[in-house]
């Protein structure tokens, strides 16, 4: 078994306001901790990564395929593999969660 201190991982600001925290890596799945400041914005992008996520504080506002989709703290969602998606934090307060992928999404670029 493989353990992943959140104390050990250092955040990475991927864009503005938006922290990413690299955790365990399987065979067949990732998982990261995210932090999106008020007002900031994960641009539209997409991966081949089937992406699984909680809200554990605040909430976001989803875009996906022109649809607008807010989830809040305690919800759960599913973006399938290589839909383009986009979220926004128009709250006041940090949102807050984790995300699962599969194949698992392990030292992504950020850049790209």
């Amino acid at each position: 078994m493989d353990v992943v201190p959140d104390a050990d991982v250092e955040a990475v600001e991927a864009v503005d306001g938006v922290f990413l925290t690299q955790g365990a890596v399987g065979e067949e799945t990732s998982i990261q901790r995210f932090e999106i400041e008020p007002g900031q914005t994960v641009p539209e992008h997409d991966h081949p990564h089937e992406q699984i996520g909680l809200i554990t504080d605040g909430r976001l506002t989803f875009v996906v395929n022109g649809e607008e989709r807010v989830v809040g703290a305690g919800d759960t969602y599913v973006i399938p593999g290589d839909e383009p998606h986009a979220a926004e934090n128009r709250s006041d307060e940090p949102a807050v969660g984790y995300d699962i992928f599969s194949p698992p999404r392990a030292n992504p670029d950020w850049e790209e």
